[in-house]
């Protein structure tokens, strides 16, 4: 007899089976089949949540979820074995016998299925939703995953897992997102499994039946999300799990970084060696040397007698300080957080109340339980320690959480806001528990004041506290390209702020590695240079002349592009588009994306498209989807959907335009806190096309937009018209550039001598544009040819910013 609280389960595969009763609820339908108890939720026209449990006591406690179901309208009609559930959007079919579920567009065309003889099951307790292949299925996402950008035929897990030097195929890493978005057929759908249990996807692996996912215990809760286009499904999963503040702007300019700068003159060292080779930075980062001993909240007195002296220099130079922040509270009576801790019973237990101990860093630690909401609030006095000093950013690692031994007890007990759960659940969100208690933390103890928050561990929704970089990497050709794939794949859910350490952590780049990988990393959300103790020098100097060069190039390029970047932030904040857009988000039944060639190639930003090559060519392959597009640095202008051969010595980074695109830019600057910047140039694409971009601007460290302190503009390109329409600005921020200089690309037999601004005439100049300087002849053969990246004769006008709407007229 099957108790209708609690529906055991076998060794045997355990299909849900039938549905015995069901009965309409204000968001869908609830009911329960033989084996299980189920809930069908709208949340909005295209997403709704599949709930399967064997208890009649669902959980429904999610730290990744924050948005609720909305008052949509949908019908529930009974179609004798299937129930119909149907908003204006999607279509749910409910098998009755057995229980299996099929989504349907408004067309009628099918999305998606269960394969219904195994639909929902489980396997002890192990719960498993299996999925009917589609003819030309391909998967995309599941976050820091390596592989391929097509994930068919492939199994993956989630486990957060500390891998130093990992191989390039190796699975688990450090975070675990799982959403995916199945592409077929000319649709696209994304799947959300909301359990926080070790899980593990099958693509059509070792079979070409279905595709699954699973947890190995827990509920059954998945989210499916149903949209046009795969920008709006990623729009609609940041809808559930949330989108990433504003980040400080200061925090997307160059951060150097060693394992470990010591002692203090180091650091200031480092820092004025870039002010006087005027190579542009705005972060120096201490690793954990900068401790007493390596324990959190402390400084090495020794090499670090006056932190608050140090800070200030590098403040008067121009650059932020980040320090690391390891969760072990080493045992040591005495120490501050130790005492704290014990008194006010933070860390983690056994299931007999005795503190879990393990290794790390500073010795025999204890850890926090930031499932705790007190807890959390713990951690945020403690970091007064540091945001009492002034320090502008904060780099949780180690929060996997990581020990000496890689193997943690599976039956501690975390409090799980009061609910208990085992480490079986609670592992994997504990790296985004220490972010999110260190990004509230100091929020809370400088409310207005932005944080830069960088974690190595995360889940699903680590978006809303922290930005990711993709741990240990390897300083070779591999990792670096690998590094591109995985930051594209953090960003199709919903991570936008990631990148990766460049040049390498582990071993040592040569120069022509660096050269490349700091030219790739400028196009990267999160732009540092990192390595580890006892590898050679890796700073943009360290390589010599010649990659100085290139490193000040690129460098200075990034800045350049503040604008552009920022406006880019400022629509991932608001939309949950990433900064770092692979193909597939707007070219998804494009069959030519996917292959390895071209499969690491991405949009930064709407318009700017990246070509990442190997440092060992110097011509390489690329492939440009449709459109029309031009070659950043000399305008040469093609016609997409063909591949071409592009020239990538190691000065050149191939980098495309898309036609019809607006990219706002800025002189060079040596820091993004003090940029004295008061021209806008406004760069402008000529295409076949209409377009829009939404330029943004505020104080870029302040939470004062939130209160109407910005400056936003739409801008619209209209070329039919012959038209450039600046719409009213909004808000009440004012902008820090007072002119705007238009340069028109690929414009020159169509432009007159002079342009209207509401029918008044400005005359165009011709003037010479570089995004990137010429690199000197540092081969002794002297026939040796240079890039010159120079674009002759460029049309060129200029207007004042702070008109309140204009058209522009050629």
């Amino acid at each position: 007899m099957i108790s209708s609280k609690t529906i055991n389960k076998s060794n045997s595969n355990l299909h849900c089976g039938n549905i015995e009763h069901y009965e309409e609820t204000s968001y869908g339908i609830s009911g329960k089949t033989e084996n299980a108890y189920f809930k069908i939720t709208v949340i909005q026209e295209g997403t709704f949540k599949i709930h399967l449990s064997t208890s009649e006591e669902f959980d429904e406690l999610s730290y990744a979820v924050i948005s609720k179901p909305l008052n949509i309208d949908f019908s529930c009609i009974d179609h004798d074995n299937i129930v119909e559930i149907k908003t204006d959007k999607l279509t749910l079919e409910l098998n009755k016998s057995p229980f299996a579920v099929k989504f349907k567009n408004k067309s009628g065309e099918l999305i998606n299925e269960d394969d219904a003889s195994f639909s929902t099951s489980w396997l002890g307790e192990q719960v498993t939703t299996y999925k009917k292949l589609q003819e030309g299925e391909r998967f995309i996402g599941l976050g820091e995953k390596t592989g391929p950008l097509d994930r068919k035929g492939n199994g993956y897990q989630n486990w957060n897992t500390d891998h130093f030097g990992y191989p390039p195929d190796s699975d688990p890493l450090y975070c675990s997102i799982p959403f995916y978005i199945g592409i077929h057929n000319h649709l696209s759908y994304g799947i959300y499994l909301d359990n926080s249990h070790k899980s593990h996807f099958n693509f059509g692996a070792s079979n070409r039946r279905f595709s699954s996912f699973s947890a190995d215990q827990g509920d059954m809760s998945y989210y499916f999300i149903y949209e046009d286009n795969v920008e709006d499904i990623i729009s609609a999963y940041t809808d559930l799990t949330g989108r990433m503040e504003l980040p400080p702007i200061w925090s997307l300019g160059y951060q150097q970084c060693r394992y470990s700068y010591k002692p203090d003159k180091e650091v200031l060292g480092i820092a004025n060696f870039f002010r006087e080779k005027e190579i542009p930075a705005d972060v120096m980062v201490l690793d954990i040397h900068h401790m007493q001993d390596y324990k959190i909240f402390t400084w090495d007195g020794e090499d670090f007698p006056n932190p608050s002296k140090m800070i200030e220099k590098l403040e008067e130079m121009g650059f932020k300080l980040v320090v690391i922040c390891d969760p072990g509270i080493k045992i040591q009576e005495g120490y501050e957080a130790y005492d704290s801790g014990v008194k006010e019973d933070v860390f983690i237990k056994y299931p007999d109340g005795e503190y879990y101990e393990g290794e790390v860093w500073p010795g025999w630690c204890h850890f926090p339980d930031f499932t705790n909401p007190d807890v959390r609030n713990w951690w945020a006095e403690k970091l007064k320690a540091y945001t009492d000093l002034g320090i502008s950013g904060l780099w949780n690692d180690m929060n996997e959480i990581a020990t000496w031994g890689q193997y943690l007890p599976e039956l501690m007990e975390f409090d799980f806001e009061g609910q208990k759960a085992s480490t079986r659940k609670a592992r994997n969100i504990y790296g985004m528990q220490m972010a999110r208690s260190t990004y509230e933390g100091a929020k809370k103890n400088h409310p207005n004041k932005r944080v830069f928050n960088l974690t190595r561990a995360g889940f699903a929704g680590i978006q809303r506290y922290a930005s990711v970089w993709t741990g240990d990497n390897v300083a070779n050709d591999e990792h670096m390209l690998l590094g591109v794939r995985l930051v594209n794949s953090l960003g199709l859910t919903g991570v936008a702020f990631s990148g990766y350490d460049i040049g390498g952590f582990a071993g040592d780049a040569n120069s022509k590695l660096f050269a490349r990988w700091i030219s790739i990393g400028a196009f990267a959300p999160f732009f540092r240079g990192h390595s580890m103790i006892n590898s050679r020098d890796s700073e943009p100097w360290a390589f010599g002349e010649e990659v100085e060069e290139i490193s000040r190039n690129y460098i200075n390029l990034r800045y350049k592009l503040m604008p552009y970047i920022y406006s880019a932030f400022y629509e991932a904040h608001e939309s949950g588009i990433p900064v770092a857009r692979s193909l597939a988000i707007y070219y998804p039944h494009d069959d030519k994306i996917y292959n390895s060639l071209y499969e690491n190639q991405y949009l930064f930003g709407a318009n700017i498209l990246v070509a990442p090559v190997s440092s060992e060519v110097n011509l390489a392959k690329v492939y440009l989807p449709e459109g029309e597009w031009y070659d950043l640095y000399d305008d040469k202008f093609y016609h997409g959907k063909q591949e071409i051969i592009a020239e990538c010595p190691i000065e050149k980074l191939p980098a495309f335009v898309k036609a019809s695109s607006i990219i706002p830019m800025q002189d060079r600057v040596q820091s993004l806190s003090n940029n004295q910047n008061s021209v806008l140039y406004l760069h402008i694409y000529k295409g076949l096309e209409n377009n829009t971009y939404q330029y943004y601007e505020d104080d870029g460290d302040t939470f004062n937009h939130v209160e109407g302190a910005f400056y936003k503009r739409l801008i619209e390109y209209k070329p039919q018209e012959k038209q450039i329409i600046f719409h009213a600005r909004e808000g009440n921020y004012k902008s820090q550039y007072k002119e705007v200089q238009i340069y028109f690309h690929g414009f020159e037999n169509e432009l007159k001598q002079e342009i209207s601004i509401d029918q008044q005439s400005i005359p165009i100049e011709k003037s010479p544009y570089r995004f990137i300087d010429p690199i000197s002849n540092f081969d002794p053969l002297p026939d040796e040819e240079r890039t010159d990246f120079k674009i002759e004769n460029l049309p060129l006008s200029k207007f004042k910013w702070e008109e309140e709407q204009f058209i522009i007229n050629w």
